[in-house]
């Protein structure tokens, strides 16, 4: 049986994969599960899975939690807490699924310790991608992508060369506004954000696929998955969110990975790489879909994009800046303290007004986050 920790289980993405364990229940066992504060669901998680130990961040609801649960399951809490359930022995694999910069210190410890991991954290490549790659290669943990599109430019890979890619071409849907212009977008309210066309996510990355800062931390973590130099990382908005995502080799062809819109299939394909599961999910039936239509995205309009190239070609800690500033202002949108549009702009402010460490350490990328996150908040 392979072994597995879900850091963030209550989330979307946490939660699908343990409908992916529960669907196949004699294949995986469950060791340690994680969540901010939500111990209702996770106590539920802990009856049917059985886990050794459980972190939940906020200390106050990991005592009472701790109150709840009769069994010797451990219980953890804090960062140390994350990083204890990340790095446990038994992992075969780790799936980050937490929500922002609170991923990486337990991701690339569990990578230290040569941990797969099943990499659905956005920030950790956004932040620190080169750190995260270079310990990967040295100790030999597999990077498998969880994100709909960069799991599928990992099957377009296979069996290729990479001197053979010509560009990386990701596939977006544009979001809960692809028909709004940029004056209508400056009155949309979060309920307004929040109604995704295709997928049901978290909060945060709903918000993300609005503003299209979702595909900008996607073109930044594609550089490192992949090692590909960003001026050959294309985006294309493709609403019906069919094709996840293509490679176009340097002979012209087109290698593209379809499916319905569903993030239980590059969980499922994580989880059991290198090998394919058989499943019963619903499958694609062109003939139903009948057309599939592209477009290029308007950068004036989806300007946390050109935002996100901008910051990885600058390099170094610029990437930080994006994306923790990002994550302070989406948090504000939410709580109704900005509007829509001020989300890119405060968010350029910040990248404007950052002096640029080259070759961050560790060390520098998280204390660059605590001071950002006084100073933004």
């Amino acid at each position: 049986m392979k072994k597995i920790s879900i850091l963030g289980s209550t989330g979307s993405i946490g939660t699908q994969t343990l409908e992916v364990v529960k669907e196949n229940i004699n294949e995986f066992e469950i060791v340690g599960l994680t969540c901010n504060s939500n111990i209702e669901l996770i106590l539920n998680q802990i009856k049917e899975f059985n886990p050794k130990i459980v972190c939940v961040m906020n200390e106050e609801k990991a005592k009472e939690l701790k109150e709840l649960i009769s069994s010797n399951i451990e219980i953890v809490t804090n960062v140390d807490g994350l990083v204890k359930v990340a790095t446990d022995r038994e992992n075969d694999i780790v799936v980050t699924a937490v929500v922002g910069s609170i991923g990486l210190v337990p991701t690339y410890e569990a990578i230290k310790l040569g941990i797969d991991i099943a990499l659905a954290n956005k920030e950790t490549l956004v932040t620190a991608g080169e750190i995260i790659m270079k310990e990967a290669k040295k100790s030999g943990s597999k990077i498998l992508p969880v994100d709909s599109e960069h799991s599928a430019i990992f099957q377009s890979l296979l069996g290729n060369k990479h001197k053979e890619i010509d560009k990386l071409i990701l596939t977006a849907s544009g979001g809960a506004f692809l028909n709004k212009t940029i004056e209508e977008l400056k009155n949309v309210k979060p309920k307004d954000a929040l109604k995704h066309p295709n997928w049901e996510m978290g909060r945060k990355i709903t918000i993300d696929s609005a503003t299209m800062m979702n595909k900008g931390l996607e073109v930044i973590e594609a550089k490192w998955l992949f090692d590909i130099d960003v001026e050959n990382i294309d985006v294309v908005i493709h609403p019906q969110s069919i094709i996840h995502s293509m490679v176009q080799y340097v002979d012209s062809s087109v290698i593209a990975q379809m499916g319905l819109p569903d993030m239980k299939l590059p969980i499922v394909f994580a989880l059991n790489y290198p090998f394919r599961k058989i499943n019963e999910y619903k499958r694609l039936d062109l003939t139903k879909i009948q057309s599939l239509t592209f477009y290029k995205p308007d950068l004036d309009k989806y300007k946390p994009l050109s935002l996100a190239y901008r910051a990885i070609k600058i390099g170094g800690t610029m990437p930080v800046v994006l994306n923790t500033a990002n994550e302070i202002y989406v948090n504000k949108f939410l709580n109704d303290e900005i509007g829509f549009l001020d989300i890119a702009n405060l968010v350029e402010d910040a990248m404007n007004n950052h002096n640029v460490i080259e070759n961050p350490s560790l060390e520098d990328i998280l204390m660059l986050e605590k001071i950002l996150r006084k100073k933004l908040s």
